[in-house]
């Protein structure tokens, strides 16, 4: 189980974690605030709401592995 989406769809198992675009996004309105002049220590930190569950079913096949339906419908993206 990975912590990033980039890993299951490099032919690891599994990654659970926050949206990247997300996360990439909100960092852009973080700079775009201090540019405009807010103080970096003023700014609240902001924690994910956007999280990804792929699961990477070819290198389960290849390990030998399954993954329960609950768990498959729960995922964001499935690789085939």
């Amino acid at each position: 189980m990975y912590g990033n989406r980039l890993y299951a769809e490099a032919r690891g198992l599994a990654a659970y974690g926050p949206d990247l675009l997300e996360i990439h996004y909100r960092a852009v309105t973080y700079v775009d605030r201090i540019l405009k002049g807010a103080k970096p220590a003023e700014l609240a930190v902001e924690l994910p709401t956007k999280f990804d569950l792929v699961i990477n079913l070819k290198t389960a096949q290849a390990l030998g592995l399954s993954f329960p339906q609950s768990v498959l419908n729960q995922a964001t993206e499935i690789i085939q």
